[in-house]
């Protein structure tokens, strides 16, 4: 059971890098036998003390990677005491493999990251959204340069991620990248699906995400008034391009439907409802929910107004949509002809949708939650914004009634 362990950091004068740093390694020699590993750290030569085996200096650099050494040094000494408490053998095999976690089939952080993100390119169109696989992405991209940046390494084992590692990314999503909460919890959120999958193929133990507090926290969502909608709706545009564009959006504000949904609309998707009337019938392509929704006179009109439409024939489509890049940017300028101080978007449709064209209508809660897709009836509570305009209605009703009830204004005889 006793073991003489033995720990030398050097540098590798051979393995010099573009920017004339080279590579700190870690020496570990278990009774009389060793092994090497790269610590992933890189220093310049000159900064390096061959004496002490640390970096020169008490920069902020020096402080930081001699640190991590410290750290990586007391690890040495931590697996041969668990190997012990574990009744081990301890050698040069059983210290190293425990070490870099080859003894438990540790996987990186990358490899998990890529894997999973192949798989949804695989199904893109059929599980999952272009934006969804985009936010992924882009999520690996921030934590890559988040260890580069934090730990000078370019990947790390899934099994060493900690609440402390996460805090840190957290950390650096609000101050280095600037991001606000909410972008900042949905990549950590992100991220913490790559570490559940970890979690579930046992390469992790625990989940680090369980000690992870912070939440999303509820925003004011920007809506179109009826007055702006009458606006758009009677507008004159100098180009048809704009027009198509101002249709397509309308069409979205009077049923509610993401920009996906509308650009994945045939004409099968127009059924005859329970009330006879023309219905959309379409299961959401962010979850899969079914979404009916009875088609208001104007989403009709549009329909009809493009149906005769080059693209709309040749390509079964319900309606001849552009690519939502290209929607955005006019609609940007459709604000700017309309004078409506907002940056339309298809989620501002939504929006409207959900509140001034139904909400603030009298339509029930549930219902509007029925024909947005929602899965349950909190996520449509997020668009339940009373507006002004409805509460003034709802309140005319009580002034009308208590209209001749007032307090006696004269003071009584015996003040």
């Amino acid at each position: 059971m006793n073991a003489k362990i033995s720990t030398l950091f050097f540098v590798k004068n051979t393995k010099v890098n573009s920017k004339g740093e080279v590579p700190i390694y870690l020496r570990v020699t278990v009774n009389g036998n060793r092994f090497e590993t790269s610590t992933n750290k890189f220093v310049e030569i000159s900064k390096w003390s061959s004496t002490l085996k640390r970096i020169k200096g008490n920069s902020e650099e020096a402080r930081s990677i001699n640190e991590y050494l410290k750290i990586f040094e007391s690890k040495v000494f931590e697996t041969q005491k668990n190997l012990i408490l574990e009744s081990k053998l301890i050698t040069v095999e059983t210290v190293r493999n425990r070490l870099l976690n080859l003894d438990n089939n540790s996987k990186m952080l990358n490899e998990i990251f890529d894997e999973h993100n192949k798989q949804m390119e695989l199904l893109l169109e059929v599980k999952y959204s272009l934006s969804t696989l985009k936010r992924f992405k882009t999520t690996h991209s921030h934590f890559v340069e988040f260890l580069k940046l934090r730990y000078k390494i370019s990947d790390i084992p899934v099994s060493d991620i900690d609440i402390e590692t996460i805090n840190n990314f957290d950390y650096y999503l609000r101050t280095v990248r600037k991001c606000n909460n909410n972008s900042t919890v949905k990549y950590l959120m992100i991220f913490g699906k790559i570490i559940r999958i970890a979690l579930l193929n046992g390469w992790i133990k625990s989940d680090p995400f369980r000690f992870y507090t912070q939440k999303v926290k509820t925003v004011n969502r920007t809506i179109l008034t009826e007055e702006e909608l009458n606006t758009l709706l009677h507008k004159t545009f100098p180009s048809s391009r704009l027009e198509l564009v101002r249709d397509i959006f309308l069409f979205s504000c009077f049923t509610g439907l993401a920009y996906i949904d509308v650009q994945q609309l045939t004409k099968n998707n127009i059924t005859t409802g329970i009330d006879g009337a023309k219905w959309i019938f379409k299961n959401r392509q962010k979850t899969e929910t079914p979404s009916r929704i009875p088609l208001l006179p104007i989403a009709e009109s549009i329909i009809q107004k493009y149906h005769q439409d080059p693209v709309c024939l040749n390509q079964d489509k319900l309606l001849p949509i552009l690519s939502n890049q290209k929607m955005n940017a006019y609609l940007k300028e459709i604000a700017d002809v309309c004078g409506i101080n907002k940056e339309l978007t298809f989620h501002i449709a939504r929006h409207t949708f959900a509140t001034t064209v139904t909400l603030s209508n009298g339509v029930p809660l549930e219902t509007v939650s029925k024909m947005l897709g929602h899965t349950n009836l909190k996520t449509t509570q997020h668009y339940a914004k009373i507006l002004d305009k409805k509460i003034s209605e709802d309140m005319q009703v009580l002034k009308t009634k208590f209209n001749n009830l007032t307090i006696d204004n004269q003071k009584s005889a015996n003040s």
